[in-house]
């Protein structure tokens, strides 16, 4: 089983909202989600805390990229515009500090016109115990 099959698998919540990640690769995920229906907030586009969750997914990914168990300690979004239904989005997280124990990482979200939707940043806590690693969840 892979890191990406793993979160897929394990991360519920984003499951059950349509949200997948596509591609991890060491200091890169990218996630993807089609906005539907159930996304949408009263003012009929799509709820913030959906966008976030996309976000969080590949901020989980990237950060555990490296094998060590890492979990998020802060975080925050920036929404630059909206989304509607039927778009299809994408968040690309790159880990722009790999420290050892506090990584950053910063979590854009397009859609299909490669417009900007939001941007996450995100600081996380890497487990420094060698059996606390992602092969171990596995």
């Amino acid at each position: 089983m892979t890191l990406k099959d793993l979160l897929n698998k394990n991360d519920r919540f984003a499951a059950v909202n349509g949200m997948q990640l596509t591609e991890i690769r060491e200091g890169y995920a990218r996630a993807e989600m089609t906005v539907d229906k159930n996304h949408l907030n009263g003012g009929n586009v799509c709820q913030g805390g959906a966008l976030f969750t996309l976000a969080d997914l590949a901020f989980a990914a990237v950060t555990n990229s490296h094998g060590l168990l890492t979990f998020g300690i802060q975080s925050s979004i920036t929404f630059s515009q909206s989304a509607f239904e039927g778009d299809t989005l994408y968040a690309e997280a790159i880990e722009t500090i790999n420290h050892h124990k506090i990584p950053y990482c910063e979590v854009k979200i397009y859609n299909q016109h490669q417009q900007l939707i939001a941007v996450f940043t995100g600081m996380a806590y890497r487990k420094s115990d060698k059996k606390m690693t992602v092969d171990a969840l596995m």
